[in-house]
Order: structure tokens, then sequence, then C-alpha cells
């Protein structure tokens, strides 16, 4: 027995497409950072980049548990000014021009900090609505909904 090591040509890479519409953020986050990692695969290396290109459609119906988080979940940045913190909330980006930014930052702050990982994030895609520009690639779709009953939002018991 020996431990195969994957080298950067010998990574088979392959697009996978993911309908965000009804998905709890969070889980699809973590799924997503694994996938980017290439954490799903038997040759995963952890100083290689051996993920798959990731194209999400749909962002801006993406569920979040909770009957309030989307308005109180803020996203602070900072303005580099003396008391220049700015803060929207998740309702905002999600209405906003820019919905797709709600699972990018969830991503993006599941994976490590480092120059492996910043690679890997461009292979992230991820569109507000129903269409993406990489038909030519071919995505295989990825039923992320089927994979476990907590991934998608189920509907809530009235009291």
């Amino acid at each position: 027995m020996s431990t195969v090591s994957a080298k950067p040509g010998e990574v088979a890479r392959e697009w996978v497409l993911i309908d965000a519409d009804g998905l709890v953020l969070g889980r699809l986050a973590s799924l997503i950072a694994m996938r980017l990692r290439g954490k799903h695969k038997a040759a995963y290396t952890p100083h290689v980049d051996c993920g798959d290109h990731i194209v999400v459609v749909n962002a801006d119906k993406v569920a979040m548990t909770g009957d309030a988080k989307r308005d109180v979940k803020t996203y602070y940045r900072h303005t580099g000014y003396p008391g220049g913190i700015k803060g929207v909330t998740a309702r905002q980006v999600l209405e906003g021009p820019f919905p797709e930014r709600v699972i990018e930052k969830a991503v993006e702050r599941m994976m490590p900090k480092t120059k492996l990982a910043r690679a890997a994030m461009k292979k992230l895609h991820v569109y507000g609505g129903p269409e993406h520009k990489h038909d030519a690639q071919q995505p295989k779709p990825l039923d992320v909904a089927s994979l476990n009953v907590k991934n998608a939002e189920r509907p809530r018991k009235s009291r």
C-alpha cells in the first residue's frame, strides 16, 4: 500500500451546477467549500488545488433558518476612516443588485485563509438569477436537497 499524492497536472476537474432555490445558506456554503477544496475526492491532497468548478444559480432565493435571521444577520465592512464601520442586513443584500454576495461571503469564510484557498475561490461562479454563462462547460446538476433532509427549507408548523 502506498499513499497517493495528487500532482497539479493530474487533477481531473468537473463542473457542477447547484440550484440554490430554497436551500439553507450555511449547509449549502459548507458543501460548496468542501467541493472547492476537493475534499470529496479520494485523491485529495492538502497542498494541491483538487477542487471542482461550482456554478450556483438562484442565489437570491437562498433560505435562512430562523424567523428573523434575514433582518438580524449583518455584514460589516470598514471604510478605513475612524468610526467608518458600515453594516447591511442579509435582507438588504439579497434584495439589492448583488444577491450572490451572500453565498460568496459564506463560502469564503468557511475556506482557510491561504493562497491555495484564494485560488480555489476563483472556481466559484455565483449568479443571482436562473441564467448562467457556463453552458459550454456542460455542468452536471447536483441535487443538494436530496443529500439531507435539513439541506432544504421546510415549511414551518403554525402554532
